[in-house]
């Protein structure tokens, strides 16, 4: 992008928010460029709990709109990612001392009201004496409650939004910071430093979707003061050696009103998380605190028989949301909700902030950002993303285990382990990353665990991958898999290796 090009929409922030405002808004279109100072979803958007959720205990904050609207949502973004998109189901144990038994029910009997299922099966009632899931637990737990929701792969989730909106026309620029956004002639000049060099860019519009960082965009790039929308609030989250061997996954109520979940994760290991604690400071710098990895070990090990220990933690990682500031006393109360607010006209030049959001409701949001552009810039195209596919997920949402059965068949000189995880990770578009490649010599050089050199020149040419970080913690998770070794291997292939990658 040259300093004289000049778009509709200018996007600041590569998160799930700003991947998807962008992608919806090219869909319809207008003229689109993404800005992102670091990786795509490489601060909020990665350190989820990688749910696609209605929220259940937003009930208790009375957050009924955003509840509804998430568990609508549950179903529509299946559909379009079916291959990082799939359904679970949760166990609650009743726990005597904490919520009654009857208002468990009923909160799960309004979820599953609430929810507009076709395909996700109903709250049932366990007798844990009896089902699988009660073996992990201590003796005590004889009541529990099975419900619906779907697990994401999130940063793979902002990629393929990202990629989605390349691939229809939108300019993604990842590691280029925004360092300046001023209002000249009724639009908007911004400065960018990053990999392209130094750049202006004209736009219309600006969309605000910083994250952690929209208020630092608001007092710093925009130069306004006393910006103070955001409350940052600190989750962590453990990933510990497989604790059960079943598929199903829990969420554990505590005494100080929170909860946790223990999740089956990348086969070999269970990730619990989160916690909830008000955040001072910069966001790049967050991490997991002694305190918060006692907590998650002890709200676990009052649950499962076999207590969960340091010992059993094989990686951490956290993040920090950025909720709109509501006031709320405690960060666990706080809204999960977003928040719009648009600043200027179409004549002087106008800026939409958001804030706050989750991942379930992205796309959602995106629409309500569309109707301020719109109302701005005036309509384009309709909307459109509530039927759409994002790549690699043209298939339907029940034939994945189909489709990966396909896939190996295909390439049967590929060990089946390999092909079903390249078909959970990039769907169909497996076939473009293997091409006629069909044997491990074919897929060039090893990297460690199953990686090879065609899935990271991939990952380079189509996804905007740049160091080993980017492919081995937001394009996969094989950093749980690779030693030492095989990631300087990596970042020695990266770095000799830069032609060629997604612009």
């Amino acid at each position: 992008m040259a300093s004289s090009d000049s778009v509709d929409v200018f996007v600041i922030g590569g998160g799930i928010n700003g991947a998807s405002v962008a992608r919806d808004a090219v869909g319809r279109g207008f003229s689109v460029a993404l800005a992102e100072m670091n990786d795509l979803a490489s601060g909020t958007s990665s350190a989820a709990t990688k749910l696609v959720h209605g929220g259940l205990r937003y009930l208790e904050h009375y957050e009924f709109r955003l509840v509804h609207e998430a568990l609508a949502e549950r179903e529509v973004l299946w559909a379009a990612a079916p291959h990082i998109i799939w359904p679970l189901r949760f166990v609650l144990p009743h726990h005597k001392g904490l919520r009654p038994a009857f208002v468990l029910r009923a909160g799960l009997a309004m979820y599953d009201y609430m929810g507009g299922r076709r395909l996700l099966p109903p709250t049932k009632t366990l007798n844990l004496t009896r089902d699988v899931t009660g073996k992990p637990l201590k003796p005590g737990y004889r009541l529990g409650f099975e419900y619906s929701d779907c697990w994401v792969e999130d940063s793979r989730f902002v990629v393929l939004n990202a990629r989605d909106a390349a691939d229809k026309g939108a300019t993604i620029h990842v590691r280029t910071k925004v360092t300046s956004v001023r209002r000249d002639a009724g639009s908007w000049l911004i400065e960018l430093d990053g990999e392209g060099g130094r750049q202006t860019v004209r736009a219309k519009l600006v969309v605000n979707a910083a994250g952690p960082w929209v208020d630092q965009v608001i007092t710093g790039a925009m130069g306004h003061k006393g910006a103070r929308n955001v409350r940052l609030v600190k989750g962590s989250h453990l990933v510990v050696r497989r604790l059960f061997d079943h598929d199903r996954c829990y969420i554990f109520q505590n005494a100080d009103g929170r909860i946790i979940f223990a999740i089956p994760y990348e086969t070999d290991f269970t990730l619990i998380g989160t916690t909830d604690q008000d955040f001072q400071g910069d966001p790049k710098n967050v991490q997991i605190s002694d305190g918060e990895t006692d907590y998650l070990l002890s709200a676990a090990s009052e649950y499962f028989a076999t207590p969960v220990t340091r010992g059993d933690i094989r990686w951490s990682y956290s993040g920090v949301r950025p909720l709109f500031d509501d006031g709320a006393s405690a960060a666990q109360e706080a809204t999960r909700d977003y928040v719009l607010k648009v600043d200027g006209d179409a004549a002087s030049g106008a800026a939409v902030h958001v804030f706050g959001g989750k991942l379930t409701t992205s796309r959602r949001l995106a629409e309500s950002v569309l109707e301020k552009i719109e109302g701005v810039l005036g309509k384009k195209g309709p909307a459109w993303t509530k039927v759409s596919k994002l790549p690699g997920g043209d298939f339907e949402p029940l034939a994945f285990d189909a489709e990966a059965r396909r896939l190996h068949k295909d390439y049967p000189g590929l060990p089946a382990t390999l092909t079903r995880r390249l078909m959970r990770l990039y769907g169909t578009k497996a076939r473009v990353l293997l091409g006629d490649r069909k044997t491990l010599e074919d897929l060039g050089q090893h990297f460690g665990a199953d990686l090879y050199q065609a899935e990271v020149d991939y990952l380079m040419s189509e996804e905007w991958a740049r160091t080993a970080e980017d492919v081995l913690w937001r394009r996969t998770k094989l950093g749980l898999r690779v030693g030492a070794d095989d990631v300087a291997a990596l970042e020695g292939y990266l770095g000799q290796n830069t032609q060629g990658t997604a612009i």
